[in-house]
């Protein structure tokens, strides 16, 4: 059985209100689902995506701004009244619907969490060493990407050492993927994730960069 690791811009991607959300993550776990691999997230991730979520979902600056534009606009005569209360009415619908899905977060990431292929797995002593050693190293440089890291590479050692083969890393954190924005290679950081047998994908759709042949 094949299996993918996760990390927080995944569950962002998946769990975040509604225009947020990529078709894509949502797909990566109806595979799961269908058996195609199975799913891994660091514990740590779900934590850091419910604060990203409620903080950089909110909707009321975004809307205010745009209700004291309309209340300038129409009295300026750039925007007429009809137009400016049909505005209104989608704001309150826009932040009505985000508020709803921002009531249900902690349901949906719960009923995340049963299901079985999705493992979700805490950082334990092996980890936290790793964790050090990425710090003392400075292959990433947040100490947040450096648990991360940490977690994913004695999870798929320890997933290799088992038998198990084909592990991925699905991976849109620019400071934890093996490359830079350019393109240009991060030899150690490749290093790392090479000696613990992960090809590392770019997108949700496990097809970017392409698996290199003979690469287990």
């Amino acid at each position: 059985m094949p299996h993918v690791f996760v990390e927080t811009n995944w569950l962002f991607a998946y769990a975040a209100p509604a225009h947020h959300q990529v078709p894509a993550a949502a797909e990566l776990l109806d595979r799961a689902r269908n058996g195609e691999f199975t799913l891994h997230l660091p514990t740590l991730c779900i934590g850091e995506a419910r604060r990203v979520i409620r903080t950089k979902c909110q909707p009321r600056t975004e809307a205010n701004a745009l209700r004291r534009f309309l209340a300038h606009a129409t009295t300026t005569g750039q925007v007429a009244a009809a137009d400016a209360t049909t505005t209104r009415t989608i704001l309150n619908q826009y932040e009505s619907s985000i508020k709803a899905d921002l009531d249900t977060l902690d349901d949906r990431l719960n009923n995340l969490a049963r299901l079985p292929h999705l493992r979700i797995f805490g950082l334990d002593d092996d980890m936290l060493t790793r964790t050090t050693e990425l710090a003392l190293s400075g292959i990433t440089p947040r100490p947040f990407d450096q648990a991360i890291l940490g977690a994913v590479l004695v999870s798929a050692e320890r997933l290799w050492a088992a038998g198990e083969r084909r592990l991925s890393f699905c991976n849109i954190d620019t400071d934890l993927q093996p490359w830079g924005r350019t393109g240009d290679a991060k030899p150690e950081l490749r290093a790392a994730y090479d000696n613990a047998h992960i090809w590392v994908y770019g997108d949700f759709t496990l097809t970017q960069p392409a698996r290199r042949e003979g690469f287990e």
